[in-house]
């Protein structure tokens, strides 16, 4: 009878000692933020860390709120976060996490399964956070809509970019094969661009 308490006390003393073991800290990065959004501390990261699935991710959960796969629609554009999870031993766990507050559907997180934390491997998975998880990056410093690329930055891989470099190629050939007939035309050597 003493063994059966001892293995129900523990079945439920585990679960909460696994939960106070989170994160640090957190840090975001992605797309159009100038520096890391960085969260560091309990109270600032607690809270991103429940919005973004973080603790049935890393250590799986009953009942499991993942999804079961990478949903349909345009996720929009991938944010990193990297949290730092202390292990005792002065040297934290990093695990990493997508992060997708722009996508069709409410904001998500994908974290790759595998990764090590406590000795274990984490779960991983995709998991939908919504609106809370939206509310906790905005608040946190992200901007509530994705920002596009200024004009002094433009995107090298952007349509207009590529346009532009298209145009100026031609343009310069253009002007060297202009350049070139002209002067055969007037029969003086053409000048060396």
């Amino acid at each position: 009878m003493k063994r059966l308490f001892f293995l129900l006390a523990a079945a439920l003393v585990l679960p909460a000692a696994a939960l106070a073991k989170g994160p640090s800290e957190a840090a975001i990065t992605g797309p159009g933020l100038a520096k890391a959004i960085t969260l560091g501390g309990m109270d600032d990261s607690s809270r991103l860390t429940e919005d973004a699935g973080f603790f049935p991710a890393a250590f799986g959960q009953q009942p499991n709120p993942m999804l079961p796969g990478r949903p349909a629609g345009d996720l929009g554009p991938r944010y990193t976060i990297l949290y730092v999870v202390p292990t005792g031993n002065g040297v934290g766990d990093r695990l990493v996490q997508d992060l997708y507050p722009y996508a069709q559907g409410g904001a998500l997180t994908y974290m790759k399964p595998g990764q090590e934390i406590f000795d274990s491997r984490t779960a991983g998975g995709w998991f939908r956070g919504g609106v809370d998880l939206k509310r906790s990056l905005v608040a946190a410093g992200l901007p509530q809509r994705p920002t596009s690329v200024t004009a002094s930055q433009p995107d090298p891989g952007s349509a207009s970019t590529t346009l532009f470099a298209g145009i100026g190629a031609a343009g310069v050939l253009l002007l060297a094969g202009a350049g070139v007939f002209l002067a055969r035309r007037h029969g003086r050597p053409a000048a060396a661009a």
